[in-house]
């Protein structure tokens, strides 16, 4: 069995519940679980540290879909942009666009591991044990910087 077998035995089903988490969709989830070992595959030998192989897959799996999301945004139906609107006021979509963009802002010039932790949890739903076990660290080591992740937002948005 080659390396790259055993990291696809190894990390398949955890790239594919992380895409699951972020896209909401399994059918989705699987077709970029696909993709993403394909890209990992074709790139097999940049992975200069086997031992953090799923960081390595999930940053794979987190940019596919990513690709796939900026790029099927724009074929949104208008019948569901309209929907959207209307069941809310204008000034909260605006009053959450603006709040958005600042932690999103603060979020990027976040410094690692805070902003891939936070990332993980909040975006991708993952439970502070499944990032120790991406970080191949401790629960009480994802929670902890997990918790001085938003520390770090609040105090740059104040």
């Amino acid at each position: 069995m080659t390396d790259f077998e055993k990291i696809f035995r190894d990390y398949h089903g955890l790239v594919f519940k992380y895409l699951v988490k972020l896209s909401k969709n399994p059918s989705l989830a699987e077709e970029l679980t696909q993709e993403t070992f394909f890209r990992a595959y074709m790139n097999f030998s940049s992975l200069k540290d086997r031992e953090k192989a799923s960081a390595w897959l999930c940053q794979i799996a987190k940019n596919s879909y990513y690709a796939w999301y900026n790029e099927h945004k724009k074929l949104e139906p208008i019948e569901s942009a309209e929907a959207e609107t209307t069941s809310q006021s204008i000034e909260d979509l605006i009053t959450q666009k603006d709040l958005s963009k600042e932690v999103l802002s603060c979020l990027h010039k976040l410094e690692e591991p805070y902003k891939e932790v936070f990332m993980l949890s909040v975006f991708g739903g993952f439970s502070l044990r499944d990032i120790s076990e991406i970080f191949g660290k401790s629960e009480s080591w994802a929670r902890v910087t997990f918790y001085r992740a938003k520390q770090k937002i609040t105090e740059r948005m104040r």
